[in-house]
């Protein structure tokens, strides 16, 4: 789990904020797919921008350096 230290922990400006840095690590998993010529359908670009989870998207990321499918982002291996 994420753990933050946000002024005003709990609050909608800390939401707000962590929605920012879910959003920004979503650009980073589709851009890095992206850039290692892997195709995300339309469905698993959706899956991705519409986790609000940090933890997921990390471990989402960091699969993505090492991924041959999209789908590969989401097996529990």
């Amino acid at each position: 789990m994420v753990a933050t230290y946000f002024p005003g922990r709990g609050t909608l400006f800390e939401e707000t904020y962590l929605e920012g840095k879910a959003e920004g690590k979503a650009e980073s998993i589709l851009s890095v797919l992206d850039k290692r010529g892997i195709p995300a359908p339309e469905a698993t670009r959706d899956r991705i921008t519409s986790c609000t989870d940090l933890d997921t998207l990390t471990l989402w990321f960091d699969r993505s350096l090492t991924a041959t499918t999209a789908e590969d982002l989401f097996t529990d291996a």
